[in-house]
């Protein structure tokens, strides 16, 4: 096994332990909703402190239910990942080129 090899498997192995420990450690069984997002933590948060605040301003768009709020998130996160994705792969593919431009220029006669 390559070294690269090694440390994507161990990686994906960091990734499922910090996915599936939560869950099987029993993480936030004490709680209501144990996997609520930052967002509503913070606001019951604010709400047992302060009962009389009042927000600066409200959403824009409110989703109907928490079901269309998760996709909503999902895409965005995927069209957020799609624009890295494009962008690192089409720095390598321009750098690939110039690397082949370089060498073809340094051998002409090597027949690609």
């Amino acid at each position: 096994m390559s070294r690269n090899a090694r440390i994507n498997a161990l990686l994906l192995l960091v990734v499922v332990a910090l996915a599936v420990l939560p869950l099987a450690l029993g993480m936030g069984d004490h709680k209501e909703e144990p996997f609520t997002g930052a967002d509503a933590q913070a606001e019951t948060a604010i709400t047992e402190t302060h009962p009389d605040y009042k927000p600066w301003f409200s959403p824009l768009y409110e989703p109907p239910s928490g079901e269309i709020e998760s996709a909503l998130f999902s895409l965005q996160a995927a069209l957020g990942a799609g624009v890295l994705a494009y962008y690192f792969g089409l720095r390598r593919g321009r750098r690939q080129g110039e690397e082949r431009a370089l060498a073809g220029a340094r051998d002409p006669g090597r027949g690609e």
